[in-house]
């Protein structure tokens, strides 16, 4: 009996040791990922964002942009990252609307949303 419970608290050890290190150490890759989970990884990761986040942070989070455009207005350059957040038409295609942009001036965070892509992007 006493041989049984030890193998068996072994066993859980084991299997904790292994869940947790996965848990820990395991990062999402979202070029992996079906649409469906891609939209709902970068809603819950543009929601963690902070303004002044950095550009290469921003892509190592979330992976390269669905759609990515450059804009000049009187302020300077903008680069606009456009990630899929939320789905409209079946269509095999993701365009503007499906997207969240992420406005970054000089390699930094400014605004995301679409209000604020209208509001940069004039």
């Amino acid at each position: 009996m006493l041989k049984g419970f030890l193998i068996a608290l072994m066993g859980f050890v084991v299997y904790a040791l292994i869940a947790g290190s996965v848990l820990t150490f395991h990062t999402a890759n979202p070029e992996n990922m079906t649409w469906r989970e891609r939209e709902v990884f970068n809603r819950k990761y543009i929601g963690r964002l902070a303004l002044g986040t950095g550009r290469e942070e921003v892509l190592r989070l979330l992976g390269p942009p669905d759609i990515s455009e450059g804009i000049v207005t009187d302020d300077g350059e903008l680069l606009v990252l456009f990630y899929r957040t939320h789905h409209v038409t079946s269509d095999g295609v993701t365009t503007r609307d499906e997207t969240t942009p992420l406005i970054f001036q000089t390699d930094q965070l400014v605004a995301w949303g679409d209000t604020a892509y209208r509001d940069y992007a004039g």
